[in-house]
């Protein structure tokens, strides 16, 4: 399998996949989405609130700050101490703010100085003249599966390569005009598309359908073993951390599989 990184930024990334399948690339998608291990606040301890906003909003609200995830902490559940909490598996916020204010996340202060929100300016309340928000937040490791606060891959998806053929060409136009993502060119009196805006191509196949000559005169098609794959990370990791994280759950359940078949 071959891997051709396209654009690449600490919250999102693109990139070819080659010489794979289908399965192996949702496996990837799912994996970012579900299966990647994050930090979330999970529990709120309010001790004084004022504010315009419930105790609940305040409680969905913070549930959705990104942190940045340390590795060093492990699920509740896989931990020894019953749920209780201790410093593998949890970690504490706190937020102490007086109005006049915006409240943000940047202004928690976290028991671990490894574990921060991913991005500052986050807004949470805005308090007016007198109000108050002191709480204390607890944040858990937990997976995408199992509530949206735990998902640390957003906007994941990916496409079959586009594969774009002219085989005869009037010039006429049409295929120019009506493609959605205008990547056809006229380069010579024939429609071509380069390779750098072939990756822009969505399949639609509306340029075959508007060609006046119809037959086989543009083909449209795709690789099955390439995919054009697209991610975006909420903070938790950074795009290339989430990739190979999702990676390694792949990896860790095909060796769990292959164990489990052995042992029958």
């Amino acid at each position: 399998m071959d891997i051709d990184i396209i654009e690449l930024s600490k919250g999102s990334a693109k990139f070819i996949l080659s010489g794979t399948n289908a399965a192996f690339t949702n496996g990837i998608r799912r994996a970012m989405i579900a299966d990647v291990p994050t930090l979330a606040i999970e529990y709120v301890n309010l001790n004084d609130n004022t504010s315009v906003l419930y105790d609940e909003q305040i409680g969905l609200r913070l549930a959705l700050v990104p942190l940045i995830t340390d590795a060093d902490y492990i699920p509740q559940s896989e931990c020894t101490c019953n749920n209780a909490g201790c410093p593998a598996c949890e970690v504490s916020l706190r937020l102490d703010a007086v109005g006049p204010r915006m409240v943000y996340s940047g202004d928690f202060i976290s028991a671990d100085p490894k574990v921060q929100p991913a991005e500052e300016k986050i807004p949470i309340v805005e308090l007016k003249d007198g109000q108050r928000i002191l709480l204390e937040a607890l944040a858990h490791v937990g997976y995408g599966r199992d509530h949206v606060r735990w998902q640390a891959g957003v906007a994941c998806g990916y496409k079959n390569y586009p594969i774009v053929t002219v085989n005869h060409c009037d010039a006429c136009g049409n295929c120019i005009r009506e493609c959605p993502p205008k990547i056809i060119q006229l380069v010579g009196g024939k429609a071509q598309v380069s390779g750098e805006n072939i990756l822009k191509c969505t399949l639609c196949r509306l340029c075959e359908r508007v060609c006046e000559l119809k037959g086989d005169s543009i083909h449209v098609s795709y690789d099955p073993a390439s995919f054009i794959f697209s991610t975006e990370s909420d903070g938790s990791y950074t795009s290339s951390e989430l990739v190979l994280k999702a990676a390694e759950v792949i990896k860790g359940r095909a060796q769990e599989f292959s164990d489990i078949i052995k042992d029958l």
